[in-house]
């Protein structure tokens, strides 16, 4: 549920010089002027409730340089490389596990004993990489939504729609039509950190801001919350990788 003076909270795409990129739009009621903000979530634009669209997005783009270098400056911690060769190591739940590439002619992927065994007519990294995202993607999908099925109704909470997402600089995000956005990578990461990405999210059903009310709600659903953001943001150049 939205605050007083909160009225939405939406993630958007725009265009810059350099090429598109996404944003989360807060729009407050009594706010004067357009405010950005670069962190490890990515850019946040806010504004005032009655400003248009593109009138906010043509101020944000006077900005363009430092929102490129903001941006710059949260993407520079190294994203290993994956070399697609049959023994390379990925991540899973937090847990590393080993591409084992299958010769066959029909595409499958599957998780056994801690292999990620990959059966792909195209050996070459293209093919590989392609056939593990589509079965990350399933993957992401089927444990993220059910985790955060699980983590609502402990919260009292009732389930939002859950969609998966690409994003690179955004783990989650929120809408006031109740969807909840998880990138797929996530599913990389150990499963407390997932947790605490969902919980962060669920908040927002009831707060759209970083209020001091929301903090709060994240902490009655997650009291480690602290110590676990600052793991996943020292800890999510591993899990952007490809």
């Amino acid at each position: 549920m939205a605050s007083r003076d909160l009225v939405t909270r939406d993630p958007r795409r725009m265009d810059l010089g350099a090429g598109p990129i996404d944003y989360v739009l807060v729009r407050r009621r009594g706010r004067r002027g357009v405010g950005l903000k670069v962190d490890e979530t990515g850019l946040t634009v806010n504004a005032p409730l009655t400003m248009p669209l593109a009138k906010i997005e043509a101020m944000a783009r006077e900005s363009e340089r430092w929102i490129l270098r903001k941006v710059a400056e949260w993407s520079a911690r190294q994203v290993p490389d994956v070399l697609w060769h049959d023994g390379a190591p990925l991540q899973f739940l937090g847990e590393t596990v080993a591409l084992r590439l299958v010769a066959g002619k029909r595409s499958h992927v599957e998780l056994v004993a801690g292999e990620l065994r990959v059966t792909v007519r195209d050996r070459e990294g293209d093919g590989i990489r392609r056939a593990v995202v589509r079965w990350y993607r399933r993957a992401a999908h089927e444990w993220l939504a059910e985790r955060t099925r699980i983590i609502a109704a402990r919260a009292g909470i009732a389930p939002p729609k859950v969609m998966i997402s690409s994003a690179m600089a955004r783990w989650g995000s929120c809408n006031s039509r109740r969807e909840v956005r998880l990138a797929w990578r996530l599913v990389k990461a150990p499963l407390n950190l997932i947790d605490y990405v969902i919980c962060h999210e669920l908040a927002h059903l009831r707060h759209m801001n970083h209020s001091s009310a929301f903090w709060s709600e994240v902490e009655r659903q997650c009291p480690d919350y602290k110590r676990l953001r600052a793991e996943l943001f020292a800890t999510d150049h591993l899990y952007r990788s490809f």
